[in-house]
């Protein structure tokens, strides 16, 4: 029969014409994201050991740490960057990490105007305390 796709097109949009509407007025009200969501990333400095997992997990290679030795052998992170200008958000750097110290956050506003302000570092360590421990060593 002619028409039988347009009867079922016809019926599909009714049907959703009289349901809920799903539009948010974004700028003014905020999403309800899921918690899996894919958003910026954060570090919790104290939780890293600069073990580079999470370097070479990243496929586009974006994520840079330098690192030092203290005095019991133990690496410490001095800093961490991501060049986000490239990341996929495909979440293989978390997933590495032993100890949960980079993490996805619900943050998913990136716009810049300046293609610099991607480079994000996440820890910076204070070159005071830097070299007191690297001289104690």
């Amino acid at each position: 029969m002619y028409g039988q796709g347009l009867l079922k097109g016809l019926r599909i949009s009714i049907r959703h014409f009289f349901k809920k509407k799903v539009t948010e007025m974004y700028p003014e009200q905020k999403p309800n994201l899921p918690k899996r969501s894919r958003g910026w990333f954060e570090l919790t400095p104290d939780k890293c050991t600069a073990c580079g997992l999470c370097v070479n997990a990243c496929p586009n290679g974006i994520i840079s740490i330098e690192s030092y030795k203290d005095e019991n052998n133990k690496r410490k992170l001095v800093q961490y960057r991501m060049l986000m200008e490239s990341c996929i958000f495909c979440g293989f750097c978390v997933e590495a990490c032993p100890q949960d110290a980079l993490y996805n956050t619900q943050a998913f506003e990136q716009t810049v105007f300046f293609r610099e302000d991607l480079n994000r570092i996440l820890y910076k360590a204070e070159p005071q305390s830097v070299q007191a421990e690297r001289s104690e060593a």
